[in-house]
This record gives C-alpha cells, sequence and structure tokens, in this order.
C-alpha cells in the first residue's frame, strides 16, 4: 500500500499529551483512538471537552460556505437596530440551493441518478476496497443500527454513506474527544486545508481516501464539510445563543450540513414530483430537529459545564434565566417552556417527513428510522415531567425494536405524486 494513502500516526507521548495533535506536518488521524476505546465512540461526554452535540446525529439515535469563519454569525444575525439583516435561515437555503444546482448539473436525467464509472488506476484499487471496508467497520461498530439500513443501498451508495459517516465522526471528535481541549483554531485550519486536499485527489490516510474517491464519483458539494468545520469552530468560542436565529445556525453547522452531505449519495427516487431543491430542505429540515432534540435532551448535562444551548430571548420571555437553569429545578415556568421547544423541534420533524419519502427507494429505512427514534425522544422529555436537568430521556431498546419494522414499513411507500414546497 503506498504511504502516501496510508498515513495514520501511532500514538506517541507528544501526541498523547495532546500537544501535537493536528499541529505537526502530518495531521494525526483521530480515529486512531478508535481501535479500543470502546466508551469514546458510545456517547460518553469528556468533560473538558466544552460541547454537546454529536454532529452525526442525522444518522441516527441508535449509533443511526468555502471561507467563512465563525464572524459570519454576527454578520448575519443582527444589524445596527438589532434586526436581522440576513437570517440565518435564508444564508442557509443559499447552501441548500447550491447543492441542488450540482446535482441537476452532474446527473444526466432524473431516471439515471447512478454514479460516475469508476477510473481505476494501477495499484489502487486494493487500496480503495481496503479504505471503503475500514470505513464500513467503524460504521458497523459505533453505528449499528444505522449500519444495517445501509445494507439495502447499492454498494455505490452504501460505500460512499459510510465515508461521509466516518469523516463527519472525525470531525466531531476534533472538539469533542480525548484531545478536545488542546484543539485551537489553528489546528480546525489545518483539518479544512486537509479537506480541501482530499477534495482536489490528495488524500492524506486510508479514510481520507475513501472520501476522496466518493467526492470524486457523486455530485457532493464540499460546502456543507466546511460549514461542519465551521461548526466547531462556533465551539470553541460560543456557549450562548441570543436568539433561535444563532441557534439554528449552529444547528445547521453540527448537523443539518449531514443531511446535504448525504442526498446526493442516497439519491431522488425517479418518480418523485419533488424538485431538487424541496428534497434538499427537508433533509435540512431533519438534521436541524434532530440537533434540537439533542439540544432538549442534554440541558442538565450541559448545565454541569456551564453551557446553555437555547434562546436566551425566549427563556427571559418564560421568565427564566440561566441562573434557573443552574438550579435545575423542574417548574411550571419551565414546562411551559419546555413545551414550546419541543414542539418547534416536532415542527422541524414534520417538514423532513416528506422528504424522506423522496428519497430512493433503497435509502429510505436508515434515515425513516433516524427520524423515528428522535422524535421519541421528544416523547420522553414529556414523559419524565419535562425532567430534563437530572433524568436523560432515551428510547427503550423494546421501544427501538419496535421502530425499525415501522421504519421499514414507511420506507416502502412510493414518493407522493403531490410536489413539496421548495421554502
Amino acid at each position: 500500500m503506498s504511504a502516501a494513502m496510508i498515513g495514520v500516526i501511532s500514538p506517541n507521548s507528544e501526541v498523547c499529551s495532546g500537544l501535537g495533535f493536528l499541529e505537526t506536518t502530518r495531521v494525526v488521524d483521530p480515529l486512531r483512538f478508535l481501535t479500543k476505546e470502546k466508551g469514546f465512540f458510545r456517547g460518553e461526554r469528556i468533560k473538558n471537552a466544552g460541547r454537546k452535540h454529536k454532529c452525526y446525529s442525522y444518522f441516527g439515535e441508535l449509533g443511526f460556505l468555502g471561507s467563512r469563519k465563525f464572524d459570519m454569525v454576527s454578520r448575519v444575525v443582527a444589524n445596527a437596530s438589532g434586526d436581522l439583516a440576513i437570517s440565518s435561515e435564508q444564508l442557509v437555503y443559499d447552501v441548500v440551493l447550491k447543492q441542488a444546482a450540482l446535482v441537476k448539473e452532474q446527473m444526466r436525467s432524473r431516471e439515471d441518478m447512478e454514479v460516475k464509472p469508476d477510473i481505476v488506476l494501477p495499484g489502487t484499487l486494493g487500496v480503495l476496497n481496503e479504505a471503503y471496508d475500514r470505513c464500513g467497520e467503524v460504521c458497523a461498530e459505533y453505528a449499528k443500527t444505522f449500519y444495517l439500513g445501509t445494507l439495502l443501498m447499492t454498494p455505490e451508495r452504501r460505500k460512499a454513506i459510510w465515508a461521509i459517516y466516518v469523516w463527519c465522526r472525525r470531525t466531531d471528535e476534533l472538539v469533542d474527544g480525548p484531545n478536545a481541549s488542546h484543539i485551537t483554531p489553528k489546528a480546525l485550519d489545518r483539518w479544512e486545508s486537509r479537506l480541501d486536499d482530499l477534495f482536489n485527489g490528495r488524500p492524506f490516510d486510508m479514510l481520507d481516501a475513501a472520501l476522496s474517491d466518493t467526492v470524486s464519483r457523486f455530485p457532493v458539494d464540499i460546502q456543507p464539510f466546511k460549514d461542519m468545520i465551521d461548526g466547531m469552530r462556533m465551539d470553541l468560542k460560543k456557549s450562548r445563543y441570543e436568539n433561535f436565529d444563532e441557534l439554528y445556525l449552529y444547528c445547521y453547522y453540527v448537523a443539518g450540513t449531514v443531511g446535504l452531505m448525504s442526498v446526493p449519495i442516497m439519491g431522488i427516487d425517479p418518480e418523485s414530483f419533488a424538485s431538487t431543491e424541496s428534497v434538499y430542505n427537508a433533509a435540512l429540515a431533519l438534521g436541524i430537529a434532530n440537533q434540537l432534540t439533542n439540544i432538549l435532551r442534554d440541558v442538565g448535562e450541559d448545565a454541569r459545564r456551564g453551557r446553555v444551548y437555547l434562546p436566551q430571548d425566549e427563556l427571559a420571555k418564560a421568565g427564566l434565566s440561566d441562573d434557573d437553569i443552574f438550579a435545575m429545578k423542574v417548574t411550571d415556568k419551565w414546562r411551559i417552556f419546555m413545551k414550546k421547544q419541543i414542539k418547534r423541534a416536532r415542527t422541524f420533524f414534520d417538514q423532513a417527513e416528506e422528504g424522506v419519502t423522496q428519497l430512493s427507494s433503497a435509502s429510505r429505512w436508515p434515515v425513516w428510522a433516524s427520524l423515528l427514534l428522535y422524535r421519541q425522544i421528544l416523547d420522553e422529555i414529556e414523559a419524565n415531567d419535562y425532567n430534563n436537568f437530572t433524568k436523560r430521556a432515551y428510547v427503550s431498546k423494546p421501544k427501538k425494536i419496535i421502530a425499525l419494522p415501522v421504519a421499514y414499513a414507511k420506507s416502502l411507500v412510493p414518493p407522493s405524486s403531490r410536489k413539496l414546497g421548495s421554502n
């Protein structure tokens, strides 16, 4: 195997101290920690990580723009009078339109959304096969149910989804993993430079090689990947969100982006009457819904780290403050506030549902499973009397098992003849 393709660095004292991670000439592979650290990717939190989300939440509960930086948030949120100059929703939708246009440009017809023919250079086929196999192993180990769903896809789509899944995990672990306290903006800049390289056909290691091959064959835009890295930058600097517009942008960065990455791989059903833009908008809505659900589920966990991922203006309107959250007491004011937040999350799930039906038939099951299981977390918060301070809302194993055949049944429903709105 080419050493240029397999650039995973073994642990050493410098890296283990956190001083060498992503700051050396050869970027350390975040997944080198993955081999035996069973708890590391199983939802355990690192106390000094300072962030609460899992950017890959779009892939499911069971495991199931180019140079904008952090200062963009303040630029689009408010002008001098306090009014929004450009809403985050419009800003994000511009990315949706860009990705949808790329798909339209690169596909030959609505009936032929298959990938480009492979162009295999001598000696590289074995490396790529091994790279994809490794991505599949990671997905199978840490996202069991989603992995099973991907087995219904065509081999090309299945491998591509694995590659994207692994990149999202690696990116998330930069700021939520064992080296999180040592990650700097410069480190994220290096990670973004590495992303540029793999999109230009210059992968750093085996796992990069899988994604590099994927983006060369599918109409995947680099912007959502860059935006996810911007989400990591936000977490290094920001622990409060003044209003929902700010929070929406954050949710897009860390979760909505995954939907935009995935739809070009999953494909749109040739029988669908929906516009490409509307399907991407629905995928975005599912990512937003999942992330809002994460936030509501983890209020207490975040509070213990001094972080509040809730709109400050809406808290104030409800007669609440950060102090009330840190006190971790369920009051009538809190129940009323939570009911409104849950209603908003469910609205995004509703927006996502019709879009899932428009996906290619072999791609629907894992996405339906994600949607159904995450929606149930909201039900569990209600069942806990809105105590998301000291009780973690989770879907029991029996309920998960029941949800899977329901998701499969929904995946068999063909696209509606009615066109979806395109925002």
